[in-house]
């Protein structure tokens, strides 16, 4: 196993030094079981290297608002889906009302009076139908392809019709970010828009952004009230242990990120440090470029699929800080229970190196001296790349090497920068990359993720999705029956058929479970989402993080 690591450049936030962040007023370092005042700030903090240039735009996904996440302070959408617990309703935010029709196929917002833009302008139903109506206009924004076929406005409810049911999509509906007309209408091209002066109905307002962090203060005339926190940093250390650092000692208060031995690390070192790991239907996968040798051969991802440990990956790479991926759909349990097909229900991960030898030596393989030979006659190999400094993902792919060797494999690890990384995987300049589905209140974002035609790009064009070019239009008419069925039954067969594509052709491999892991701590601050008050998931780079903020109060 070769190990290929380009010169890593200081992380400027991980010298941050902010007063404010993780002391009270009464001047406590944060260590023990010391307890702060109200007036501190919050810092929410990455591990994801030095920050890149300023963008504000909500529909870029590699802009600097949307990777750091403070985008969500400053826009906010008409509500909030609790993807941690689906069963409770949704709630109503810049909208006052929300109402579906039967087939959910076309939906009412009804605006809420009494909310204000931060420059003073007033926020009114004309603003919810123009972000949804360019949506419409230029598809190219909608990363969630809604599908919307018109949006009309009646005094000041907006109601929008879609092609086919959103039921698979309502969260994806819901947490759009509404932008101010009275700004974006007279921007040319709303793709490659910065916003560098950005207007949001949010609880927070862009103060500072420089390359070291991104200060944002509390408006005094937000719409939902008074705030607790004054100030919030966003801030990117260089990796996940100088964030655990940062996490540990005070210096950052919020994050989503995975810590290695969480209890040694972080909780034993003050009592009011807290980790949640939310549960939700999001995985860690291995998504593999499928338009190459050699995972362009069903065969060899068959036999890569039945050589992974998945429980090496959740007892080491993870410290068994989540729980472990068992079922061969790739959903996680218990959350994925009831959508897992009966024809599946109980089949789980098992290695079986003599298995998978059995199926490429089936499909034209041999092997030379100990190393895998592929039915042109050329020796197997393969990269696995992941981001410099993201420990997790680093030794995730150092175990997949491992399994690859089972099968006489040599494999080359590459941890590129954040940046080239997420250049390398958008345009399919890659082999094989660990990376994560979205969640959602079904399993569509799974599967969607890793096999639907609608996010194919040729190579070197930038795809959201679907980053190994799988292109299977089974796979695709299947995931979108599930998304427009009007019935459960159907719902049901269009996902048997999905996840029978899932296990036998391997898109993806599925490696380990991926909840809404976060950390914080309440030496200043009271009000977060815990297991026992789940009211939303607690990650705050989400939509759903300005609510999070409104509820937070004064630990004193």
């Amino acid at each position: 196993m070769k190990v290929k690591i380009p010169v890593v450049a200081l992380g400027l936030a991980a010298v941050l030094a902010l007063a404010a962040c993780g002391t009270g007023d009464d001047g406590s370092d944060g260590g023990g079981t010391s307890s702060g005042g109200s007036g501190a700030a919050l810092t929410i903090a990455k591990p994801d290297g030095a920050i890149a240039t300023e963008s504000n735009n909500p529909f870029v996904g590699d802009a600097s608002a949307m990777k750091l996440g403070y985008i969500n302070a400053l826009l906010e959408p008409v509500g909030f889906e609790n993807l941690v617990d689906p069963t409770q309703e949704t709630q109503p935010w810049l909208a006052s009302e929300i109402t579906w029709n039967d087939d959910y196929t076309q939906l009412d917002l009804v605006a809420r009076d009494g909310v204000t833009w931060s420059d003073g302008e007033e926020f009114t139903a004309e603003d919810i139908a123009f972000t949804y109506q360019l949506l419409k206009d230029q598809p190219e924004l909608d990363n969630a392809a809604l599908g919307i076929k018109e949006v009309t406005q009646a005094d000041n409810t907006v109601t929008l019709t879609f092609e086919n049911s959103m039921y698979a999509k309502r969260d994806k509906v819901i947490h759009k970010l509404v932008i101010p007309q009275h700004i974006w209408e007279s921007v040319d091209d709303p793709a490659t828009f910065e916003n560098l002066d950005p207007v949001g109905t949010g609880p927070y307002t862009l103060t500072n952004f420089s390359t070291q962090s991104v200060e944002l203060s509390a408006r005094d005339d937000y719409w939902g009230g008074e705030l607790a926190v004054p100030t919030l940093y966003y801030v990117s250390y260089n990796d996940n242990t100088a964030l655990t650092t940062a996490l540990a000692n005070g210096d950052a208060d919020w994050a989503q990120a995975f810590i290695p031995n969480v209890d040694s690390a972080y909780l034993s070192k003050d009592d009011a440090n807290v980790y949640w790991a939310a549960a939700g239907l999001g995985i860690d996968a291995m998504f593999m470029n499928t338009t190459a040798k050699p995972f362009d051969d069903v065969a060899f991802r068959q036999a890569m699929n039945l050589v992974v440990d998945r429980s090496k990956h959740q007892q080491i790479a993870r410290e068994g800080g989540v729980p472990e991926l068992t079922s061969v759909t790739g959903l996680p349990t218990p959350a994925g229970d009831d959508f897992i097909a009966e024809e599946y229900q109980g089949e789980n991960y098992e290695v079986d190196v003599d298995a998978a030898k059995d199926i490429l030596t089936e499909a034209g393989y041999t092997w030379s001296a100990d190393k895998l030979v592929d039915p042109d006659g050329e020796t197997v190999t393969f990269e696995l790349s992941v981001p410099q400094g993201w420990s997790d993902y680093v030794t995730g792919i150092s175990l997949i090497a491992d399994a690859a060797a089972e099968l006489g494999v040599d494999t080359t690890l590459d941890t590129p920068d954040s940046d080239t990384w997420w250049d390398m995987k958008t345009t399919g300049d890659f082999q094989a990359i660990l990376h994560w589905t979205d969640t959602g209140l079904t399993p569509y974002d799974l599967y969607s993720d890793i096999m639907d035609g609608r996010w194919l790009a040729p190579i070197g064009e930038a795809a959201d999705y679907n980053f190994g070019r799988f292109d299977s239009p089974e796979a695709t008419e299947a995931l979108n029956a599930y998304a427009t069925a009007t019935s459960d039954e159907d719902r049901a067969a269009a996902l048997e058929t999905a996840q029978q594509i899932f296990v036998e052709e391997v898109p993806a491999l599925g490696i380990g479970t991926r909840p809404f892991i976060a950390e914080y701590n309440t030496r200043n601050y009271v009000g977060w989402p815990t297991e026992d008050d789940p009211y939303i998931n607690p990650d705050p780079t989400q939509p759903t993080a300005s609510l999070i903020l409104t509820k937070l109060t004064a630990a004193n």
